[in-house]
């Protein structure tokens, strides 16, 4: 197993305290690969039930009686939970014990998952969205930071990240499939009568999993901590988690119009509160986020791969079922089909892309991740015409599937190795703070630009709105692919 490390050796009596609260706790049998399967697993359900209601999106609306405002919500309330909760969760993870961050986050999963397959309006299954999104945070930060441990380095830590983001393209391509096949198993089943049954039987089969993967764990996953001296930080996680509201609200007031007073009150406040979040962040005995890191390279660089692959990819790819339903009129489950094309691909190069270690930098590979979604959203453009069919979507697709790819295999290795061991949770969840945060602005983002578009007809102003949304994803894409470049040129990670 791996070794954890808090900085110098301490003398004094609580020297050997400390010192055993660092070493591995939990059954002798544990294995590098039982810890790799469980967090694995549990990556690809928590992604699953981040990507499956994509697909159901429009029946969802129809049945809550979903104002088109706060359709952005419930695309945005997962993520926002993530982006509010994982630098929290992953500072936790680090002080309290990884193993029990993950567990109380897999159970927490399951627990508010049915909550949402349950939710009787719109406000209190975006309330469950956000609850989902939290406890996801739990289980990607802890899950990441016991890898670090199991697999202290060299080609076993780069072969064990790997499969972690292969699991991160698995969920997002499986979520689809099983919301989009349990929908109308259950309108053609005795559940046909029950309110919503098209959309909520995904979250009561996924519940029902989370809740098995729990009851499991006890006892078979060691324990990591690394405590520091100081009380958690409460105020950063309050002032990063308004930030993240603020900014959120301010884009999705803004497809309401953008000369509006309120829109532009609530993003100045999103960029106060982000300088008031590193203020607090200096002066915290126990910050959420190192302000030492923010003047490493190697981290900015992990960093701004993980925003731009949320705001150009996450974002525009969360939304594009919605926009193939609306523009195309196709149905859930050949939208859910459609989406495993993309994520299936990215699962499939993800696995493969470890064998570039050693030959390209990671910030190479990020950009090209970067270049191939571009690419692919480019091709996507003609399929999204009126008139065209499904089949002219699947090369785009794949194309950007094989991006997506490239981008999930090098995250997580460059999170957990921008920063010091003992601080793995830490990288972990700054980096997927990033992307989800970054995810939740591009959604906003792409539902902002799309509903703004005006044509003779319904269906082609949807058409010109997918137009702006890829257009939208493109630029950020190729910026991205830049940023990372620039930061990548001194102290690259391989």
């Amino acid at each position: 197993m791996g070794r954890g490390t808090d900085g110098p050796t301490r003398t004094g009596p609580g020297a050997a305290v400390r010192e055993r609260e660092r070493r591995p706790a939990g059954p002798a049998r544990v294995t590098g690969r039982g810890v790799l399967l469980l967090t694995t697993v549990a990556t690809v359900l928590a992604m699953m039930n981040y990507t499956g209601p994509l697909v159901t999106v429009p029946a969802t609306v129809a049945d809550l009686g979903t104002g088109v405002s706060a359709q952005s919500w419930l695309l945005n309330g997962t993520p926002l939970g993530l982006a509010a909760v994982l630098l929290v969760a992953g500072s936790l993870a680090d002080d309290l014990g990884r193993r029990r961050m993950f567990t109380v986050g897999v159970l927490a999963l399951g627990v508010t998952t049915g909550l949402g397959a349950l939710a009787p309006s719109t406000a209190l299954f975006t309330v469950a969205r956000v609850a989902q999104g939290a406890a996801s945070a739990a289980v990607l930060t802890s899950s990441l930071g016991l890898i670090a441990h199991a697999f202290p380095g060299g080609a076993a830590r780069i072969k064990a990240t790997g499969t972690w983001g292969a699991g991160v393209s698995a969920g997002i391509a499986l979520g689809p499939l099983l919301f989009g096949a349990f929908g109308p198993l259950a309108t053609a089943s005795w559940a046909a009568g029950l309110r919503g049954a098209e959309w909520r039987a995904g979250y009561v089969v996924l519940a029902v999993l989370l809740l098995l993967l729990a009851a499991l764990l006890p006892g078979r996953l060691p324990e990591w901590r690394t405590p520091r001296e100081g009380r958690a930080d409460v105020a950063g996680a309050v002032v990063l988690g308004a930030a993240a509201v603020a900014l959120l609200a301010g884009l999705t007031w803004g497809r309401d119009g953008w000369d509006a007073v309120r829109v532009w009150v609530v993003l100045g406040a999103a960029l106060v509160l982000a300088a008031v979040f590193l203020a607090v962040e200096r002066r915290a005995p126990a910050p959420l986020l190192a302000p030492g890191l923010l003047r490493q390279r190697r981290f900015l660089g992990a960093t701004a791969g993980g925003l731009f692959t949320g705001l150009a990819v996450l974002g525009f790819f969360s939304y594009l079922p919605t926009l193939m339903q609306q523009a195309l009129g196709l149905g859930p489950f050949t939208v859910s089909l459609l989406s495993a094309v993309w994520a299936g691909t990215a699962l499939l190069v993800a696995l493969q892309a470890r064998r570039l270690t050693g030959r390209v930098t990671a910030p190479r590979q990020l950009a090209a991740g970067f270049l191939l979604s571009a690419l692919g959203v480019a091709t996507l453009w003609n399929g999204l015409a009126p008139g065209s069919t499904w089949k002219g979507l699947v090369l785009g697709l794949v194309v950007a599937g094989a991006g997506s790819g490239l981008l999930n295999a090098a995250l997580p290795l460059v999170a957990v190795e921008s920063v010091p061991p003992e601080r793995a949770g830490m990288g972990s969840g700054a980096n997927n703070t990033a992307r989800y945060l970054g995810a939740s602005t591009g959604v906003a983002l792409s539902v902002a630009v799309s509903t703004t578009a005006h044509a003779d007809t319904l269906r082609e102003a949807l058409a010109e709105g997918a137009n702006r949304a890829s257009l939208t994803s493109i630029a950020l894409s190729v910026v991205g692919a830049g940023v990372v470049l620039v930061l990548g040129r001194r102290g690259a990670t391989r």
